[in-house]
């Protein structure tokens, strides 16, 4: 009857535990999606995929690196945080890192291309490309990521239209560009021609195709951060 009850007992312990852990990731996403959702509308980013992240590296913020640094994607950078000894960048706010997230994928040349390939609504895409790129040393990292997704069903944060069909996974064929011709021209043009962002457009991508860098043309427009609007006017 006492080992019943002790096994009655630990069942009861178990179930609380895990009810309380998918309570917290819960009140995780309910906290967070307002700005991906904002980020995902501006950047064409899923939501899912940005909050699917985060959770996964911050431990639905609960990392110490979450908690003491704001860091909620595992970016390494410098920080001069003294709670913690780490290697990981530190951010003012949650936010801050949230966006941060989205420039690395806009200027790395290994994640930008993600943005012509894959949708808003893609987020399977979105996750292996992102794998791929070399976001992260694990051969699981994208079924992890897409398996929180499906999860907690961060895919309804996508504004996926209601006949959303997910497309047929083709590997893609890419192509390397020489710019080595584009330099000789361009460098013979005026430094002062403005260009307007198109949508997609990043300024790495921007950078490569004027044959300069992204962090030359954010000290020749004043930018304080690398993410771009549709409409923004820069000067090349």
């Amino acid at each position: 009857m006492i080992k019943k009850s002790l096994l009655l007992t630990l069942c009861c312990l178990l179930i609380t535990a895990v009810t309380v852990r998918s309570q917290s990731i819960q009140d995780y996403v309910d906290e967070h999606t307002d700005y991906a959702q904002e980020l995902m509308r501006e950047y064409e980013v899923p939501a899912s995929v940005i909050l699917a992240v985060a959770i996964h590296e911050s431990a639905a913020g609960k990392s110490k690196v979450a908690r003491h640094l704001n860091n909620h994607f595992g970016i390494k950078g410098s920080n001069s945080n003294t709670a913690i000894n780490s290697s990981y960048k530190d951010y003012g706010t949650a936010a801050d890192s949230y966006t941060n997230f989205v420039e690395v994928l806009q200027n790395r040349s290994s994640f930008s291309r993600l943005f012509d390939l894959y949708d808003q609504y893609d987020y399977a895409g979105w996750a292996r490309g992102i794998q791929r790129g070399g976001y992260a040393s694990s051969r699981t990292w994208a079924n992890q990521v897409i398996a929180i997704i499906n999860k907690y069903q961060l895919y309804q944060y996508d504004d996926r239209p209601a006949d959303y069909v997910e497309p047929v996974k083709v590997a893609p064929v890419l192509k390397k560009k020489s710019y080595t011709a584009k330099k000789r021209t361009r460098n013979n043009r005026s430094n002062s021609k403005m260009y307007t962002v198109k949508k997609g457009d990043n300024l790495n991508r921007i950078a490569l195709s004027r044959c300069t860098t992204a962090k030359a043309l954010m000290k020749r427009n004043g930018l304080k951060k690398s993410a771009l609007k549709p409409g923004q006017k820069l000067r090349i």
